[in-house]
């Protein structure tokens, strides 16, 4: 029996403690259709989320929650809250040792700890690393995904902690799996830069000194969406499989039936 999903209107709710949430409906494909509202969602961490987040959440008739956060995310910001009868599947993408003393001096350093470490392009050269990282090196989870989503995953909501950078990329993925637009993808993944919906930044040391201009402007490339890192991603895959489609086929294991599957649950009729 087809199960009966709901339509969810393209409005974006105010959530008061899930920070950018959205739906990735409406997005444009290659071949003229489009990606349907009410299937593929995505956001930052829900382990805030209040009682009313919840409630709505509980009303997209959601299956599957795909967490990418690891166990220092976890222990950082807590599990998330439960929502009845949706599965929830962990999928770290990054380990918690890597770059562990990296992101324990952005949380505690001094001005001149993180000169040393984000100054002169060292940051942003580190996140477009990292998503470089994920790309070549995370294809079983990644294609878990994909396979869960062609199979009995959707509606599904996709995050990590902020939303931008694993969610972000795993979004990319999917959506490039189904055929859209990659502008449009680019364009979604920079939505992630609207003030309502940033990451806020935290500190051990909320202090005026600890969150000056300088301190969040050294800050500001691993807290941002930039378009040059979704291009490494891409580049990434071009540079390593030479195409998206030997990328999907031969890493993430797409055979072209599963890719129609996926295009039955995340497209419109057409």
């Amino acid at each position: 029996m087809t199960q009966q999903l709901p339509q969810v209107p393209s409005t974006e709710p105010e959530l008061s403690g899930v920070r950018n949430f959205r739906d990735v409906g409406g997005l444009p494909t290659v071949d003229g259709r489009k990606v349907r509202h009410g299937r593929l969602f995505r956001s930052g961490h829900l382990a805030h989320a209040t009682e009313s987040d919840a409630s709505f959440l509980g009303t997209l008739g959601l299956h599957t929650i795909f967490d990418f956060r690891n166990a220092a995310d976890m222990r950082l910001e807590g599990p998330d809250v439960e929502l009845p009868g949706v599965r929830n599947v962990n999928l770290p993408l990054t380990d918690p040792a890597d770059g562990a003393e990296f992101w324990k001096m952005v949380r505690d350093g001094n001005l001149d700890q993180l000169r040393s470490i984000l100054a002169d392009g060292k940051a942003a050269g580190r996140m477009s690393a990292s998503y470089r990282t994920i790309i070549t090196q995370r294809t079983a989870e990644q294609s878990k995904v994909l396979h869960a989503l062609a199979e009995d995953s959707v509606p599904a909501l996709m995050h990590c902690a902020a939303g931008k950078d694993r969610a972000g990329l795993s979004v990319a993925v999917s959506l490039l799996a189904v055929g859209v637009e990659r502008d449009a993808i680019e364009a979604d993944y920079l939505k992630s830069n609207d003030p309502h919906r940033r990451y806020l930044v935290r500190r051990s040391d909320n202090s005026p000194a600890a969150m000056s201009p300088e301190v969040m402007e050294l800050l500001s490339p691993l807290f941002d969406a930039r378009a040059e890192y979704l291009s490494a991603a891409f580049e990434a895959i071009e540079q390593t499989w030479g195409t998206t489609e030997r990328y999907l086929t031969e890493d993430l294991k797409v055979s072209p039936q599963t890719r129609e599957r996926l295009r039955g649950r995340l497209l419109d009729e057409g």
